[in-house]
């Protein structure tokens, strides 16, 4: 097997996951399960909350796929990898860049500055709904206008 192969594979995955990361934040999160990712839209009173069981579920689907195929190295495995490195962009984006879980580093550049912008107004309310901007990776193209 090439190297291309497995890249692709990630790759793929990581545009799947945000998609599907979308959908489920926007029709679950903020549907049935808002009881317990609302506690990501509240002050936070420790270094946890009730939302992170979101990313443990994602970790434990990652490394199911990537221990079931660790023999062949196959679609499973990667796909696997992919999430994993899905979940390592959500950490730095989210919980660190843009939530502040570690102290924050800046950033002038449009893009970061304009999913930063986008967060914070999906962030505005503390409710249910309304609500917009539910991706991590990709956001309304007004929130990248003005940004330095």
């Amino acid at each position: 097997m090439t190297v291309v192969f497995p890249i692709l594979i990630i790759l793929l995955t990581i545009a799947g996951m945000e998609m599907i990361s979308w959908a489920m934040h926007k029709y679950l999160f903020h549907g049935p399960l808002w009881f317990i990712h609302k506690t990501h839209h509240q002050e936070r009173h420790g270094f946890f909350e009730l939302n992170d069981i979101f990313s443990l579920l994602f970790g434990a689907i990652a490394v199911g796929l990537m221990w079931f195929d660790r023999e062949t190295r196959s679609y499973p495995f990667w796909i696997g990898a992919g999430i994993s490195v899905y979940g390592i962009i959500y950490f730095i984006f989210h919980d660190w860049f843009i939530h502040n879980r570690f102290k924050a580093f800046k950033s002038r550049n449009k893009y970061l500055s304009g999913i930063r912008r986008a967060h914070k107004i999906h962030h505005k309310s503390t409710e249910k709904n309304p609500s917009e901007e539910f991706g991590l990776l990709v956001a309304s193209r007004k929130y990248f206008k003005g940004s330095k």
